[in-house]
């Protein structure tokens, strides 16, 4: 039986397919307030030629938008993503004061939860609280399909590299614990 967790991480997954779909970076995620998702998000940084619109914000600026919720709903939600939050996103959900995280695979180039990166729990950073978050739901298929994005060719790319060569892994080396 999936639990509620594989629920929204397969929802995710739906958006990150849909960014890829739509030759984005596959990042995909939603946010949960009682067991309703009140906002989801993709990326959308080639299509809006905007390198800060990754998934976690399209998703915060569709919440805060809707007119039904302020800010302070963040305190009582909690995130799904397909990939762990790079150092942009993880400051603005600990700004945000989100509840907890919930991520696929790690982001071991920008990752702002504990791969690269402890934005989300720096004791350093005084001025908002820390929040919790753990990964590896659905890990292989969003490393699978960051992969995928990766072996293909990205015509938005400033000097897109020839990729005709590349073969797309499919072995996973297992998660460390």
């Amino acid at each position: 039986m999936e639990t509620i967790h594989h629920k929204y991480m397969r929802e995710a997954l739906n958006l990150a397919q849909e960014a890829y779909d739509n030759y984005e970076v596959p990042v995909g995620c939603v946010f949960v307030l009682d067991d309703k998702i009140i906002g989801n998000g993709r990326n959308r940084t080639n299509e809006t030629h905007n390198g800060t619109r990754h998934a976690e914000l399209e998703a915060i600026d569709i919440i805060l938008s809707s007119g039904e919720y302020t800010s302070e709903v963040f305190q009582r939600c909690v995130l799904y993503v397909t990939v762990e939050p790079c150092v942009m996103c993880a400051y603005a959900l600990r700004q945000l004061r989100i509840k907890h995280v919930y991520y696929g695979c790690a982001n071991e180039r920008f990752g702002g939860t504990g791969s690269v990166f402890d934005i989300h729990r720096d004791p350093k950073l005084t001025l908002h609280p820390a929040y919790s978050c753990e990964g590896g739901y659905y890990r292989e298929e969003s490393i699978l399909l960051l992969r995928k994005f990766y072996v293909r060719e990205n015509e938005n790319a400033p000097i897109p590299k020839r990729k005709h060569n590349r073969v797309l892994k499919t072995e996973i080396v297992p998660m460390k614990k």
